[in-house]
């Protein structure tokens, strides 16, 4: 009798976008359950949600749920992480946050797959899914630094309305409505009206004058390659679109890089699609990228203005790869290298 390898899932906020987005990626990737417990606030406790032609029930989040379970996929927000990771850690379970919680703890992994995969190693009970922007651009520049470090990047986000969640996807639709009908939009979950508009990202600005989320893209950049010498600028906008997040970002290596050695490097690396067709001037969208895993990148070319300079243009699924599908990805290393204990099913 051989012994197969399965695990006790719990979603902690399984109600929201991201939640919906594990529940299909768990099924797609054919991730090995012993279990799946759904998680969220008492409000949503009692909702029936369909996976694998079962219908499960979406239970209110205590002290006892994290009883026998081996992975917490968190997607709930960083005060309910921050509520309940002592009592997952002491459960023996290993959290994979995907809020900006523990993103820059020392003692806490922040893990791309695709980059760091190595870092998941030294987990003391709790991995950080990093910021949407961060994963997307990561996933796009490691392979070209792997090659020429970069030395510089500047980076100009558009980001959708999936990256505030599902009630935002829903507010710009019905502000798109009103407007069309020669009525006020009413908001509730953004400042301003999204729709038919566009405005820098909402978050909390420091004394620098950068927002919450443009540091994300710095600080964060920096803990996952392993160098606190690159430099980062960012702004970040939020966008019209419903979902999918793109990026144009300007990098700036030690040497030259051309455009062609970039090209190449990119069309073979984990987690890119090259989406380039110059005569066509068609180049990544997020209405192609959305529900796709890989992040889209194209229109590659010298920066003009710097011997040493790359311009790139990505989009990439906010809600897939910007954050449930990089959670899932980070699930698999851990069972890949034995960096959780599982529930061993005998077959």
């Amino acid at each position: 009798m051989n012994q197969v390898k399965s695990y006790r899932v719990a979603i902690l906020g399984a109600t929201g976008a991201v939640g919906a987005e594990l529940l299909e990626l768990l099924d797609q990737r054919q991730f090995p359950l012993a279990e799946l417990k759904l998680l969220a606030s008492p409000r949503s406790a009692g909702q029936k949600v369909k996976f694998k032609g079962q219908e499960l029930t979406v239970e209110a989040v205590t002290e006892q749920s994290f009883e026998n379970i081996d992975i917490v996929l968190a997607s709930a927000g960083g005060s309910t992480s921050k509520a309940w990771a002592s009592t997952i850690v002491k459960a023996g379970a290993v959290m994979i946050d995907n809020s900006s919680a523990f993103r820059m703890n020392a003692d806490v992994p922040l893990v791309v797959p695709e980059v760091n995969p190595d870092a998941a190693k030294n987990h003391k009970g709790i991995i950080a899914n990093p910021n949407c922007t961060t994963i997307l651009m990561s996933v796009a520049v490691w392979p070209l630094h792997q090659v020429q470090p970069v030395k510089r990047i500047v980076a100009a986000t558009y980001q959708s309305a999936s990256g505030a969640g599902a009630r935002a996807m829903e507010e710009m639709k019905e502000q798109a409505k009103a407007i069309l009908a020669g009525e006020t939009p009413k908001t509730e979950i953004f400042p301003y009206p999204l729709a038919f508009n566009l405005f820098p990202h909402n978050s909390a600005l420091n004394e620098q004058g950068y927002c919450e989320e443009e540091m994300k893209m710095v600080n964060e950049t920096r803990k996952i390659f392993g160098d606190q010498q690159i430099r980062v600028t960012a702004t970040c906008v939020r966008v019209p679109v419903l979902r999918a997040h793109s990026e144009a970002l300007n990098l700036e290596f030690e040497q030259p890089f051309s455009p062609e050695k970039a090209r190449e490097i990119l069309a073979n690396s984990p987690g890119v699609k090259l989406v380039e067709d110059w005569q066509a001037n068609y180049f990544p969208m997020p209405k192609d990228a959305t529900g796709k895993d890989e992040v889209l990148v194209g229109r590659i070319r010298q920066d003009i203005s710097h011997p040493c300079g790359l311009d790139l243009w990505l989009s990439g699924d906010q809600i897939r790869k910007g954050a449930a599908l990089n959670a899932i990805q980070i699930a698999e290393l851990l069972a890949q290298q034995n960096l959780v204990a599982p529930a061993l099913t005998t077959v």
